[in-house]
């Protein structure tokens, strides 16, 4: 059973009929006392500020169970703003702290170098570290919408990608810990792949 956390802010629907056509079962998350240790795989997804998601967890009860979830190592997955919560803060909410799974902090694009911000649409993800759950993709393009980003990071980023000159983390893995910051669920085939090698990686 892999478990979606609906927090108020994440694009439930998609992800959830995502992992269905790969037939998946899935439970809607809503409050900590449904997290149970017992999933196969716990999802943040994500749309929207980072202060109002993690004011999203907070008011149901959600930021404990999903810390002791991943600190049990129990595999999971934050999508967009999902995998910039697992960070210790970003310039979007000032002194509002994320998960902290990770010290570093999630940045702001420069509008004054890239013309367009946010980042909206399709663009290419560059495999940094070899993993199956970069296995037969169709392509290597994914669907972005953020204004914000995690930088690369060693140890850390398993594939980057470029906006305006500005390389960045796309997807993270450390242990059981995964993170993508485009939108699998809007990816076509190849967000599906992508999520269909993720569930084999961690089963």
């Amino acid at each position: 059973m892999i478990g979606i956390i609906d927090y108020g802010a994440g694009n439930i629907g998609n992800v959830e009929r995502a992992f269905r056509y790969l037939n998946e079962e899935t439970s809607i998350i809503d409050n900590g006392d449904n997290i149970s240790s017992q999933l196969s795989l716990l999802v943040l997804p994500g749309v929207g500020s980072f202060a109002a998601g993690m004011a999203g967890l907070k008011e149901r009860d959600l930021v404990k169970p999903i810390k002791e979830f991943i600190e049990s190592g129990r595999p999971f997955l934050g999508i967009c703003l999902g995998l910039q919560l697992l960070f210790a803060r970003s310039k979007e909410s000032g002194l509002v702290s994320g998960l902290e799974f990770f010290d570093e902090e999630c940045l702001k694009f420069d509008s004054k170098k890239i013309k367009r911000v946010p980042q909206i649409g399709w663009n290419k993800v560059e495999t940094v570290v070899e993993s199956k759950v970069f296995n037969e993709l169709p392509d290597q393009y994914f669907y972005f919408v953020h204004s914000y980003y995690v930088p690369v990071i060693p140890d850390l980023t398993v594939a980057k990608a470029d906006y305006g000159g500005q390389e960045f983390t796309a997807i993270l893995n450390r242990k059981n810990i995964w993170g993508i910051q485009p939108h699998p669920e809007k990816s076509g085939r190849t967000g599906l792949k992508f999520l269909e090698n993720l569930i084999g990686v961690i089963k």
